[in-house]
């Protein structure tokens, strides 16, 4: 498929411990679709709730297009995520388990569509979290004295 990636959530991945990952569409206003394609959407602290049998992204920025006049909507609106019944089920029985969340890890155009990549995850305690810096920290000093050698 030809994917453009707008924004990634690398936090996300520092953050939790993602399990499970799926592509859902979005419902956006015109204007919204223009500000995206600028690149000006934000989703460091977002996260999707589950609202009347719907999941919902929050707290997601998509900057105001600055020629939408009346058109634009509100920054941090709650935007609808587009999933099949199944999905939206499957993801209701797993976030009720005590620990799982959903947040979304990038959102990318899929020919001219808006998607959202959210992803089932755990969150990680502050030991999971350093341990991750220190295998980082490993890896990278691994790599400068493999390039020092060469």
């Amino acid at each position: 498929m030809n994917e453009k990636i707008i924004q990634q959530n690398k936090k996300a991945f520092f953050d939790f411990f993602v399990e499970d990952k799926l592509e859902a569409g979005i419902a956006l206003a015109g204007s919204e679709v223009k500000s995206i394609k600028l690149g000006k959407v934000n989703l460091r602290d977002s996260y999707c709730s589950i609202e009347g049998g719907e999941i919902f992204l929050r707290n997601c920025l998509v900057t105001s297009y600055e020629k939408g006049s009346y058109f634009n909507v509100d920054e941090k609106r709650p935007r609808k995520l587009l999933l099949h019944r199944y999905q939206i089920n499957k993801l209701i029985g797993k976030v009720k388990e005590k620990g799982y969340t959903l947040i979304p890890t990038k959102i990318y155009f899929v020919g001219h569509l808006v998607k959202v990549e959210i992803a089932l995850a755990k969150g990680k305690h502050t030991y999971d979290k350093r341990a991750a810096i220190k295998e980082k920290d490993i890896a990278r000093s691994a790599q400068r004295q493999i390039r020092e050698r060469y």
